[in-house]
């Protein structure tokens, strides 16, 4: 008995990675689809009960040997969401997911009754977007009003997966910060914003308590035989999806920078201090490690290149021919991607916007390149927050679905003008979640190596697949990414009207 297994479960499927560290090799893997719940006022929600049926699907998969040699497991889970559970523990309503902007109006009330999204960020570190916890419960309470009486505990994906398998409640610093409720200094939840939710109930009462990084739990043990499981498997806090990619990438120590590119995409850099912007352009989360993590994220990545692709009737997996069949650029076409809204820029509302079209760049790889480009211009607005606040990065670490596109791998390098490296295990959150239970496990063990240490160790890049920037490009990409930049400018006011 000696591997370990990361559990991912992400927007559109539900991964697990079972990793030997001895090896220092995936020696399996498996995934299986979720379904996603879409209505016309922006909700995004799916039911928790696919997710449990999604886990014991993907463990069935695997062979019952190595199920037999897992010592330990731990969860990565989409963040945001909300699953709401009554006192037995039974699932109250759909979960409303980080993509779901039907509570954008709630945010703006959270806000304003502690007076603005300036003293937001002022108590907690962050103000309330639209896709965070917090706005999911006023909603609930106005359109689920049964549910919300009947609410005991506030729990979000990877809590809710936890608790499936050790039948307890907890959750940890990282995803809890992507709540919206906690304050990212002190690590404590904020009373006045937990007020400001619902001044007429103790919402205090229905959070759970708050574990430690390297605690661990026991498995439930019918839980254990049912995914063939030791009954003596450990169950280690895990975390919020962008927390343990950065385990998974490496991003656990000062001066590096992650990418990821899945269905939304996310720039995020490890500190030892909480960095916080007084304007709030960006998240100031805490990570999952014990320090913190400041993340950049877009609503929109891979969903924008996928739509495309499924629109013209090619997979996405066929898409670097059409990319690199166009310029730099697109000919002029812009596409700003806000298929979901958009939290950065923060448009909640948003929808998306094709500029510059003519009879040269009407094409499907014209559109599948400015969808591409747009996607990563995203990113680089944020990113460029980051660099006016002065942080600074040599290279970026790749990760998520986008990374498999040798020329999405290229763009990024091009447009950032920096070296782009992927780490040998392409499933960051589930290898990073993988990485945080043999952590937490060695730690029981007396070993008291930091989880830095523990990555530099088992975070390998690939070097086949690391890309240089290149110059010209570079300069025709920076005039392509101001042309972007003045479209948002001139649509900013209508998407907001």
């Amino acid at each position: 008995m000696d591997l370990v297994a990361g559990i991912d479960a992400g927007t559109q499927s539900l991964k697990v990675v079972v990793y030997d560290p001895a090896e220092r090799i995936v020696v399996a893997s498996s995934s299986m689809p979720l379904a996603l719940i879409s209505a016309p006022d922006g909700s995004r929600e799916q039911l928790p009960a696919d997710w449990v049926s999604a886990l014991h699907a993907c463990f069935r998969d695997l062979d019952p040997a190595l199920r037999a040699r897992i010592v330990a497991v731990a969860v990565s889970g989409q963040q945001h969401g909300f699953v709401a559970v009554d006192a037995q523990g039974q699932v109250l309503a759909p979960a409303k997911l980080w993509c779901d902007t039907s509570t954008t109006a709630e945010c703006a009330q959270i806000m304003d009754a502690v007076g603005g999204a300036a003293n937001c960020i002022a108590l907690a570190g962050n103000p309330i977007l639209s896709g965070y916890t917090a706005s999911k419960l006023p909603w609930t309470r106005t359109h689920r009003a049964d549910a919300y009486a009947q609410l005991a505990t506030i729990l979000l994906p990877h809590d809710y997966l936890n608790y499936v398998l050790t039948g307890q409640r907890f959750c940890e610093y990282g995803d809890a910060s992507g709540t919206g409720w906690l304050d990212v200094r002190t690590r404590s939840w904020c009373a006045e914003l937990l007020r400001a939710t619902d001044p007429q109930r103790d919402l205090a009462a229905c959070l759970p308590p708050i574990a430690a990084p390297d605690a661990l739990f026991d498995i439930d043990p019918e839980t254990a035989t049912a995914l063939g499981l030791s009954a003596a498997v450990k169950v280690a806090v895990g975390g919020g999806d962008n927390m343990m990619a950065a385990i998974g990438t490496g991003c656990v120590e000062p001066g590096r920078l992650a990418m990821s590119l899945g269905t939304s995409g996310t720039l995020f850099a490890y500190s030892d201090i909480p960095v916080i912007d007084p304007a709030g352009a960006w998240a100031a989360f805490c990570s999952s490690t014990g320090g913190w993590l400041p993340l950049i994220c877009t609503m929109n990545c891979t969903v924008a290149t996928e739509q495309v692709a499924a629109a013209f009737g090619f997979s996405s997996r066929d898409g670097d021919a059409y990319v690199l069949s166009t310029p730099p650029g697109a000919d002029g076409l812009v596409m700003l991607p806000f298929l979901n809204g958009e939290r950065t820029p923060d448009l909640p509302m948003a929808k998306g916007v094709l500029a510059g079209l003519d009879r040269n760049n009407l094409t499907a790889a014209h559109l599948y390149r400015a969808a591409m480009e747009g996607a990563t211009y995203s990113l680089k607005y944020g990113y460029d927050a980051f660099v006016r606040a002065g942080m600074h990065f040599e290279r970026i670490v790749l990760t998520g679905g986008g990374s498999n596109s040798a020329a999405w791998r290229q763009l990024v390098a091009d447009v950032f003008g920096l070296p782009v490296d992927v780490p040998v295990q392409a499933e960051g959150a589930a290898f990073g979640a993988a990485l945080q239970a043999l952590w937490a496990v060695r730690r029981s063990q007396g070993d008291d190596s930091s989880i830095a240490e523990l990555a530099r160790a088992h975070v390998r890049v690939d070097p086949v697949l690391s890309t240089q920037p290149d110059a010209q490009r570079h300069q025709a990409y920076a005039g392509a990414y101001s042309r972007f930049l003045r479209h948002l400018d001139t649509i900013t006011p209508l998407q907001r009207g």
